[in-house]
């Protein structure tokens, strides 16, 4: 474990294992479009980008999987899912419970398909922190990427109210991913640990030049909080939203949430969770350098090649 994340781990209130709590919710919704042709190629089919073998043997959703196990056990692991996919994530799936299934009958981007999870998990009486991970992510190693979603998860054992982000620190001034410029001092003395002065969405070549000069970070959309304090940024970003799930929420669970969400999401516009609710609110949120991780959001031909690449040095 990095020295950073361990120190981290030390602001826990008792003797704490993030397995006694703490929830993951990967996010595996996404329609891939952008990689499309990438991914007919290597499969044969229009699968999703994260149902696809892109960078190594097992899917990237597979792979997300691994490294949620890494954290918590497989009764609180929760997927969402959109239900057009569903031949391709059939056995993906398979060892997981009915009820950690969270099925969209359409997507409507992130920030829909993470409030929708957390509904879902809050609907089950959880209470305490979630991690969420995306899907289509390559990582070079996982024990160590998840060593700093644990340490964040101590993190928000202490500070309750606020939403930890996992920063990577970046190999190249990447103009297509999003940018999270750190505020000059650290959260509470924490080495490696800031709060979020503001994030900035694909820069032109120069600015991204400048921010990996300033030490700014790569937005790994990774996130860690009580539920309670993601569902108020939630509130406070995207109240429409909001209201509109919980006229729905009490069937969560029941017979009837099938039909119910099906008549919900015929009037939802979609939402990006890092645009619409994060960035929203940077004043309440950290972010924790990861560094000596590699990592790659593989949503990109381009960036997918570049992970290919990479992946390939380190297991040849």
């Amino acid at each position: 474990m990095p020295p950073e994340a361990a120190s981290l781990r030390l602001v826990s209130k008792s003797a704490w294992d993030p397995t006694d709590s703490a929830h993951v919710l990967i996010l595996a919704g996404g329609d891939g479009v952008r990689l499309r042709p990438l991914t007919r190629a290597l499969a044969g089919d229009d699968r999703p980008k994260q149902f696809c073998a892109l960078v190594g043997e097992e899917s990237l959703l597979a792979q997300t999987l691994g490294r949620a196990a890494l954290l918590v056990p497989r009764e609180r692991t929760h997927v969402v899912l959109t239900r057009g996919h569903e031949p391709y994530y059939r056995e993906i799936v398979a060892g997981l419970p009915p009820s950690s299934l969270i099925v969209q009958p359409e997507n409507r981007g992130t920030a829909t398909a993470v409030l929708y999870g957390l509904l879902r998990i809050a609907a089950q009486k959880a209470r305490g922190p979630v991690v969420l991970l995306p899907s289509d992510h390559w990582v070079s190693d996982d024990a160590a990427f998840m060593a700093h979603a644990a340490a964040a998860l101590g993190l928000v054992d202490v500070h309750e109210d606020v939403v930890v982000l996992l920063g990577i620190v970046p190999n190249r001034p990447e103009p297509e991913f999003g940018w999270i410029e750190p505020s000059a001092s650290s959260f509470g003395g924490w080495l490696d640990l800031h709060l979020v002065h503001r994030f900035v969405e694909k820069p032109a070549p120069d600015l991204a030049r400048a921010l990996q000069a300033g030490k700014s970070l790569w937005n790994s959309s990774v996130a860690v909080s009580q539920i309670k304090a993601l569902g108020f940024l939630f509130a406070e970003a995207l109240p429409g939203l909001v209201d509109s799930f919980l006229r729905t929420c009490g069937m969560f669970g029941t017979p009837s949430e099938g039909a119910a969400v099906e008549r919900l999401y015929r009037e939802l516009p979609a939402a990006d969770l890092s645009r619409d609710v994060l960035a929203a609110r940077p004043e309440a949120l950290a972010v924790l350098r990861v560094a000596g991780v590699g990592w790659d959001d593989v949503g990109r031909p381009a960036a997918a090649i570049e992970a290919r690449k990479r992946a390939a040095i380190l297991w040849p």
